[in-house]
């Protein structure tokens, strides 16, 4: 499984959409509503683009994990689980400076009677403590799990490709 096949699960990647969508809207009402969106907006652009990127993308190992349909292929993710791992400080760090971008934007919002925004508030903040707690953490042990599953193959190319074949079918 090359990393180019992963794909976000598409329960993730419909979410990310609809907040996005969602966030865009508010950037377009008038006041303080619309400016405090905006700022969530700057605040949020480069953190979607990093999960997209690397953070979300092993989650698509999940259920063939879980089903026990291992493959030394998947080892492709490792990369990006790593990322995610040494990125992690500044992904937790991004979501301090979301959710007071955020709060910023539900006081606007409840001022000025935009009860569409402040659930998207609420929506937004949820979103990103599932992530902390559970779907970055996932990610990772996506990684960590397959390290362990397939430690021949980790450090050596050249013995990973012989390993590899070696390996009896998964």
């Amino acid at each position: 499984m090359a990393l180019t096949m992963l794909t976000i699960p598409t329960a993730l990647k419909a979410e990310h959409e609809k907040l996005h969508a969602e966030l865009s809207a508010a950037t377009k009402l008038p006041g303080k509503t619309g400016q405090a969106a905006k700022q969530v907006a700057v605040a949020l652009h480069e953190h979607f683009l990093s999960e997209e990127e690397f953070a979300m993308p092993p989650l698509a190992l999940l259920a063939p994990i879980a089903e026990g349909r291992v493959t030394s292929e998947m080892r492709s993710v490792i990369p990006l689980t790593d990322r995610l791992k040494a990125e992690l400080p500044r992904m937790l760090s991004e979501h301090e400076a979301i959710i007071q971008a955020l709060d910023a934007l539900g006081e606007a919002a409840k001022t000025e009677g935009h009860a569409e925004v402040s659930r998207f508030v609420e929506a937004l903040a949820t979103h990103a403590q599932t992530e902390e707690q559970v779907l970055y953490p996932a990610a990772v042990m996506v990684g960590e799990f397959l390290k362990l599953k397939f430690p021949a193959l980790q450090d050596d190319p050249v013995s990973a490709a012989a390993t590899q074949r070696s390996l009896p079918p998964d």
